[in-house]
């Protein structure tokens, strides 16, 4: 059950992120509420991935990679921006560390 508060958590944020770029510096109303409610969905999910047991430095890390590497794609993808392949390749390891940490916390 933690994975999937940990998964919805991830696609908060990534969904709260995405909104961000719409809301033109919070001036546009309904990206704005978007962006909001994302962010508390996000961090409410995570605190109950916390509770189930997942360890914090674990959980975090996982959001965090995850996260980066879907909003850098979908930016990439749907938004026009930029993804060098340096960039791809800094991605990948953000997301090596985090399943070094992963790994290394199993018994």
């Amino acid at each position: 059950m933690q994975w999937i508060f940990l998964a919805g958590a991830i696609a908060a944020e990534v969904f709260a992120t995405t909104s961000l770029k719409f809301s033109e510096g919070f001036t546009k109303l309904l990206p704005s509420v978007f962006v909001v409610v994302g962010y508390v969905t996000a961090f409410f999910l995570l605190s109950q991935a916390l509770v189930k047991g997942m360890d914090l430095g674990v959980a975090y890390g996982i959001w965090a990679a995850v996260g980066v590497a879907l909003v850098a794609v979908i930016g990439a993808v749907f938004l026009g921006e930029s993804l060098t392949w340096v960039q791809t390749g800094g991605i990948a390891l953000v997301i090596a560390g985090v399943m070094a940490l992963e790994m290394g916390g199993q018994h």
